[in-house]
């Protein structure tokens, strides 16, 4: 698939997945049971960026461990649901309670947990290091890896091409 100006231009929202896409998918875990995980800085100012100009930006993530959500608040990410389940249900919560049409969502995604979830969404995304059957389905498929700048490329493409950046 190819994106289309038009996909890029009706977009108003970005739900991002965390391992894999905002962190390279690389888990430290050392031996009092801490996990740590390292963000891009470029991602970051992105995203504040995104917010700043009026973006909606929501994380769905397996994945809870406090520190991930100390960092994404320090993001100014108010619409945060980590260790969940059903990536599905919560984004279609999400988008209902919102008043966010589907077609105006970008998701980032790099795996199976995503694949369900980003097919209901109006610009499918992923690094370039995402799982096969991900990038099959992704309308936009970054040059950049997870956790590489794969966030602010995005970004900073959709927001480029809606003079916003």
């Amino acid at each position: 698939m190819s994106i289309t100006q038009t996909d890029l231009t009706r977009i108003k929202t970005f739900v991002f997945d965390v391992d894999g896409v905002l962190t390279d998918g690389l888990l430290y875990a050392f031996a009092d049971g801490e996990q740590v995980r390292a963000f891009n800085i470029k991602d970051g100012f992105a995203i504040k960026h995104a917010i700043r100009q009026g973006y909606n930006v929501a994380i769905i993530s397996g994945k809870n461990e406090p520190g991930v959500r100390v960092r994404l608040e320090s993001l100014d990410i108010e619409d945060i649901f980590l260790g969940i389940d059903d990536k599905v249900d919560v984004f279609e919560d999400y988008i209902y309670m919102q008043g966010i049409h589907p077609a105006t969502v970008a998701y980032m995604g790099d795996d199976m947990p995503d694949l369900e979830v980003m097919q209901r969404c109006g610009l499918r995304a992923c690094p370039a290091d995402a799982a096969d059957d991900i990038k099959a389905i992704s309308t936009f498929v970054s040059t950049r890896d997870g956790g590489r700048g794969a966030v602010r490329e995005l970004i900073e493409k959709i927001m480029k091409a809606q003079d916003a950046w």
